[in-house]
């Protein structure tokens, strides 16, 4: 992960972006930490009024939890250890607003982040897709943000259907997923230009609406989360299981989806 703050005295703008493009800027455990130290850092920081978030390439916004990670878990059902819960500027207590910039895939633990950001905007090629059930695993917290954030059965559907289907730029626009389209390579710009115009409001009340648009579905959000742990625990393969189902995928042909 990296920050660019080039642009910061202009505008009050910092873009962090997802910096390892050989790996579809997947998420390993010191990008996690680096995710959280930045939002929290942003908290004390008064030249920063908004912030940008985006992948480096064009290939991948985020694919997610790097597969090599391995996160021992507790033997209880009751918790639960996941580095991507605090990957995200709100459980980091940021309120200044963020705008994702989305270029290629989006898909599953991308879905923390992009699920605490202010609004998306993606380019005409960009897709987002959740693999979970494709590999016998629960999709819990992202499904949780992801149903906040588009109509029920779109959220649904995107979860189920795992990587046999990827919902395209467009379909995510006309769900309210996605708030602008751009043409390709064309997102960081677009989500720079829209969050300079929020910079330049004053910045505690831009600071109090992000808050109170978060609390309006803070409760049912809250409560949803609530049962993710007991979810997962409950219904995921075990992790051999989950091994062999993603080798099996990785060493054969790429599996067939459909863009819709």
């Amino acid at each position: 992960m990296r920050i660019d703050r080039d642009a910061v005295a202009d505008t009050g703008v910092a873009v962090v972006v997802l910096d390892r493009p050989d790996r579809l800027n997947a998420l390993d455990l010191p990008a996690a930490a680096a995710l959280a130290a930045a939002w929290r850092a942003f908290r004390r920081d008064d030249s920063v009024r908004a912030v940008v978030l985006t992948g480096s390439g064009t290939r991948a916004f985020c694919t997610g939890i790097d597969r090599s990670v391995r996160v021992p878990q507790p033997t209880s059902p009751y918790s639960i250890d996941d580095p991507l819960l605090t990957i995200g500027p709100k459980a980091n207590d940021l309120w200044k607003p963020v705008v994702a910039a989305v270029e290629g895939m989006a898909c599953g633990g991308a879905f923390y982040l992009l699920g605490e950001c202010e609004f998306l905007i993606a380019s005409r090629e960009a897709s987002f897709f959740d693999p979970h059930t494709a590999y016998g695993m629960v999709s819990a917290y992202e499904s949780v943000l992801l149903a906040q954030r588009m109509p029920y059965g779109e959220a649904a559907r995107l979860a189920l259907t795992g990587t046999a289907e990827r919902l395209s730029a467009v379909r995510a626009y006309e769900t309210g997923l996605v708030s602008e389209l751009t043409e390709p390579g064309g997102a960081r710009a677009a989500a720079l230009r829209v969050a300079a115009v929020i910079a330049a409001q004053p910045p505690l009340a831009v600071q109090g609406t992000v808050r109170a648009v978060w609390a309006a579905r803070e409760a049912a959000r809250s409560h949803a989360l609530a049962l993710a742990p007991h979810l997962i625990a409950l219904g995921n393969l075990p992790p051999e299981e989950q091994a062999r189902l993603f080798e099996a995928r990785k060493e054969g042909a790429p599996p067939e989806h459909r863009l819709r």
